[in-house]
């Protein structure tokens, strides 16, 4: 993880971080971020389903809001904490990513 380049960190845009941003809230709001800026996208929607796990009902629209993630990332996150999905080592689904330039140069 230490030769991957970090992630800017999301600003995130709920009522309490834009009416008080020095307050207890945004400032868990901010180490949330600061923690998923330095992880790869496997851990990043797997510690955003465990942080919308322990919020219970509605933790996963929460997490969206304060993490800029979608909702579907992180209820995937939450079903392969749980166990729901097979974990995989690889980070992508295969095929998954940009396309190599050779496959995208079409030779006229």
């Amino acid at each position: 993880m230490a030769d991957q380049p970090h992630r800017t960190m999301y600003c995130c845009r709920c009522a309490w971080c834009q009416q008080q941003p020095q307050s207890a809230v945004a400032t868990e709001h901010q180490a949330i971020n600061r923690l998923l800026a330095t992880l790869d996208e496997k851990a990043r929607r797997q510690v955003a389903g465990l942080f919308a796990l322990s919020h219970g009902r509605g933790g996963i629209t929460r997490l969206a809001e304060v993490t800029g993630l979608s909702r579907t990332t992180i209820r995937r996150g939450q079903q392969e904490v749980q166990g729901a999905t097979p974990v995989s080592s690889a980070i992508r689904q295969p095929g998954g990513g940009r396309k190599s330039v050779e496959k995208k140069i079409h030779p006229f």
